[in-house]
């Protein structure tokens, strides 16, 4: 979500110029700095931003710059002359010096106000086009960041999936070395010929049925292609939905962990959860 725009047109006898800048956040916040000719358009320019950005630390500087046809204020001819006059009467009474007097009288209060010129529809059209080309271009980079994202979320995923492979070839041995495991401690500890080898089967069978992470691995597969879907999706707002896919992900990978029992599973369980982590730390940036 983060990007850079910048436009500048001038309109009629004002250069308008619009610079936004946008970072990762989980919330639409804005920061937006006017000049007093805007003010009125506020709540238009904002609701602008708002549907053209959606969420993300927004700022927002706007400025204007006169070519010299407008006038940015307006002086006070009456309030200047009363000023003078007065001031006058005083000086010739004090034998004062006059030569600086007009300067400091312009700066008396409301001799010298602001102008009360105002936007017209027709310029306030025209910005919107100026904005709306700032916006374009900051979207235009979100999309570049987009694609880049989208393309290590997928590899993630990838990554996530030929690990999983890697669990499935080491399940038949890691059966074969429970097996001989127990066996061994048997024979350690009751002697070869003092345990029921029938019994052993059965309580083989039912501590590998308790480990079995069969099921896991089966969801894990589909919570991997279930996440590749809603990638493919054309809904723009998909963020929460893959968070909360990788929270399923999480799961499957944490039972499995917890089930394995094997020293080399447990690699590569590690290993998913580091892929995992990733993953979850760009979908923050999705929205």
């Amino acid at each position: 979500m983060t990007g850079f725009g910048r436009t500048e047109e001038a309109i009629h006898e004002r250069t308008f110029l619009v610079e936004v800048k946008s970072l990762n956040g989980k919330q639409f916040d804005l920061r937006l700095q006017l000049p007093a000719l805007l003010k009125p358009y506020e709540f238009e320019i904002r609701n602008l931003l708002n549907e053209n950005l959606e969420r993300g630390s927004v700022e927002c500087i706007i400025n204007i710059k006169q070519n010299g046809a407008a006038k940015p204020v307006v002086i006070n001819n009456e309030m200047l002359k009363a000023y003078y006059q007065s001031v006058m009467e005083v000086a010739d009474e004090l034998n004062a010096d006059t030569n600086q007097l007009l300067a400091a009288i312009l700066r008396l209060p409301e001799v010298v106000v602001n102008s009360t010129e105002s936007l017209n529809e027709d310029d306030w059209v025209r910005f919107k086009t100026v904005l709306l080309n700032a916006l374009k271009q900051i979207n235009e980079h979100r999309k570049k960041e987009g694609e880049a994202m989208e393309a290590d979320l997928l590899h993630r995923m990838n990554n996530i999936e030929t690990l999983q492979k890697n669990i499935a070839a080491f399940e038949p041995l890691r059966r074969q070395k429970i097996k001989d495991g127990l066996k061994k401690l048997l024979e350690d500890n009751l002697g070869k010929e003092n345990y029921d080898p029938n019994r052993l089967e059965q309580e083989l069978i039912f501590y590998i049925e308790k480990i079995d992470i069969s099921e896991e691995q089966v969801r894990l597969k589909n919570h991997l292609d279930y996440f590749r879907s809603v990638m493919n999706d054309k809904d723009k707002s998909k963020g929460k939905k893959l968070s909360f896919i990788l929270q399923e992900i999480g799961r499957e990978i944490n039972t499995t962990g917890s089930k394995a029992y094997d020293s080399e599973m447990q690699k590569s369980v590690v290993l998913m959860k580091d892929e995992l982590e990733k993953a979850k730390e760009q979908v923050l940036n999705i929205l």
